[in-house]
């Protein structure tokens, strides 16, 4: 919504301050020009010192009723969100999701807190302040980074930013000399809660590292990494170096098994194969022998003739049946 700015034309009925007139009447009037939320996901969100909000329009208060009415129209609700986000996971992208949509016109800044900060509040981090600057300019929810965050929210952080509300976890977040570093957001009617997602944290992936730490270690000393750059020392590089091996050879031994199955399994198919074979060729041989012999056990298709030549001298003295009867009994096959 259009304001008047200091020094404009009042409105009609209402009185006139000093130094309300300008030159030739004319009425100054400042809209709302804070960033619009994103609308594209082709980009990163930018940095906030990139795209810093410099409207000019006094930025009303509002309350969280006010807010989820989706007022005021002419301009987003402002949410802020901090954190250190090591590790970026699935948890933090889903409480950004909820500070995301808190409101229907959200437009979501995340401010995420420096090396040297955390690591004297917190402690050690896994990826650098850059890193993790990188990894929320791709989460699809945020709209603004805000690099270098502070620990503690001051008014004047709030007013630079022109943040609404600051959503969190509702859960007391005690440090740096504080039972709850959100208590004056609280107090303040700016505080609005999120939920965390159980299962998942940064503290959760680190001891699952820690814990499987000798097969990670293996692994990438099997892939190229010196024992320096994996922390690494040289009992424990030979000890892992030696593991690996036993395990290449069990790997080939493994395979060895699984081909000689396979060469079993074939020899079997094939002896199968042949077996099958064989027993088919087997029934159409007998079947064609039996097909030679009629419903009597006679032989079909075969003939005999009587010879024609006669009978040598041995053949006649050796023969003991009479001369006819020989001839007789004396035959050739023809088909």
């Amino acid at each position: 919504m259009p304001v008047l700015a200091r020094g404009a034309e009042s409105e009609p009925g209402l009185p006139k301050r000093p130094g309300d007139e300008r030159p030739g009447g004319a009425m100054e009037e400042l809209e709302h020009t804070c960033p619009q939320p994103r609308l594209t996901l082709t980009a990163p969100a930018p940095f906030a010192d990139e795209t810093s909000c410099q409207c000019r329009a006094p930025h009303e208060k509002l309350t969280i009723a006010q807010a989820r009415l989706g007022t005021p129209v002419d301009r987003p609700v402002r949410v802020y969100a901090d954190g250190i986000f090591d590790l970026f996971h699935s948890g933090h992208a889903r409480a950004l999701m909820q500070a995301k949509t808190l409101f229907p016109n959200s437009y979501l800044l995340v401010g995420v807190c420096s090396d040297d900060l955390t690591h004297k509040f917190k402690g050690f981090t896994v990826m650098n302040e850059t890193e993790r600057y990188e990894a929320l300019r791709h989460c699809r929810y945020v709209d603004e980074v805000i690099r270098d965050a502070p620990w503690t929210l001051t008014p004047e952080f709030l007013e630079k930013h022109k943040i609404d509300f600051v959503a969190h976890d509702d859960i007391p977040y005690s440090s740096a000399g504080s039972d709850d570093v959100y208590k004056h957001i609280k107090e303040a009617g700016m505080f609005v809660p999120t939920q965390r997602t159980e299962g998942i944290s940064t503290s959760d992936i680190i001891t699952r590292i820690v814990r499987d730490y000798d097969v990670y270690a293996r692994r990438n000393l099997q892939r190229g990494y010196t024992a320096k750059e994996l922390n690494v020392s040289f009992i424990n590089e030979k000890k892992y170096r030696f593991q690996n091996q036993v395990d290449k050879m069990k790997e080939k031994v493994k395979n060895v098994e699984e081909k000689s199955k396979e060469f079993v399994n074939k020899v079997e198919e094939k002896s199968h194969d042949l077996i099958q074979k064989w027993e088919e060729k087997s029934r159409e041989f007998i079947g064609n022998f039996l097909e030679l012999f009629g419903p009597d056990g006679a032989l079909l298709g075969i003939t005999y003739e009587p010879t024609s030549s006669a009978p040598s001298e041995a053949e006649s003295s050796c023969s003991p049946l009479p001369r006819a009867e020989a001839r007789h009994s004396e035959f050739a096959f023809s088909p």
